[in-house]
């Protein structure tokens, strides 16, 4: 059983570093499909080299860290955002019985495990000693804070029809009917808190370029440069994971197919959309995205959580 055991945390961390690898590809090839462009097409075929090439590049570019820089912080803080994001993936239940660890709080510990990436991005900023990474960081710790309460507020409607916190237990509650149907709110909600927990396009403030250079990265390079990257690719599947968990019935579908496959396929359906948003959507200013969020998501969550104990209220008596 002890065996079992880490063959199933080696296959999750060999499958999600290699996912996160392949998401670089993937993405620059979308964005060209979509945006009428050439993507990458030189190295190898269909340019799928190109991702190799990438990381060559980055583990030999000069290895620079400031020297007006907290040296020891600034090593630290692109190891956090990789590491927080991997520790999520371990309630994760990709299967019947694939999971690295089924807690019983399960949704807790994921909203805890996420909540620690904004660290990363804090540290970054204030190690970085440099004024446009500072401001980046303030700016992404509080797109991040805010849009953790309407992430949190928005599953707990998944939690009061299935009544646990076990997100293994979440899926197969969802036998009857999927709960994207009674928690079509609460999943849009979700989804939207999980483009700006990502800080993906449009909700890509605290990487303004245009405003500053590049956030809170802006002093980084190398690899410490490719590991905020690479943690900004693995909580594009995290948070694709946690959307199939929590309203797209997980690992179930027809039998004709094994529960992995059709956990893999749902969460690379909602892999393209994030890259889609990216292709099509403009980047709005950054008051009007706190404004979007403490003003229509909040609200809107609130109701939501609200609506959905009262009808559980009502179908229980």
């Amino acid at each position: 059983m002890e065996a079992q055991y880490w063959w199933i945390i080696g296959g999750v961390l060999f499958v999600l570093l290699n996912t996160a690898a392949g998401l670089i590809w993937l993405e620059r090839r979308m964005l060209a499909l979509w945006q009428d462009r050439y993507g990458p097409n030189r190295a190898g075929p269909f340019g799928i080299l190109i991702v190799l090439a990438d990381t060559l590049k980055l583990f030999f570019k000069e290895d620079w860290i400031p020297p007006f820089a907290d040296k020891v912080v600034f090593v630290f803080a692109p190891a956090v955002v990789v590491a927080s994001v991997l520790m999520a993936f371990a309630v994760v239940p990709f299967g019947p019985g694939i999971v690295v660890a089924d807690m019983n709080i399960g949704i807790l510990f994921f909203l805890a495990m996420s909540s620690l990436g904004v660290y990363s991005i804090v540290l970054g900023g204030w190690a970085s000693n440099n004024k446009y990474a500072l401001l980046g960081a303030m700016r992404g710790a509080s797109q991040m804070i805010s849009y953790e309460v309407f992430m949190g507020l928005a599953l707990m409607g998944t939690v009061i029809l299935s009544g646990t916190f076990n997100l293994g237990q979440i899926v197969e509650a969802q036998r009857g009917m999927w709960y994207i149907f009674p928690q079509l709110l609460g999943f849009v909600i979700f989804f939207i808190a999980g483009i700006a927990e990502t800080h993906r396009l449009p909700f890509d403030i605290p990487e303004a370029e245009s405003e500053l250079v590049a956030g809170f990265h802006s002093e980084y390079s190398g690899m410490k440069f490719g590991m905020f990257f690479i943690g900004e690719y693995l909580g594009i599947t995290l948070i694709s994971s946690m959307i199939v968990t929590l309203y797209f019935g997980g690992w179930l579908g027809p039998a004709f197919l094994p529960g992995v496959i059709w956990f893999v396929l749902k969460t690379f359906v909602f892999i393209m959309v994030f890259i889609l948003l990216r292709a099509s959507m403009p980047r709005p200013r950054y008051d009007q995205l706190m404004e979007y969020g403490w003003k229509v998501l909040f609200p809107l969550s609130l109701l939501n959580l609200l609506g959905t104990a009262a009808i559980k209220l009502f179908i229980d008596k």
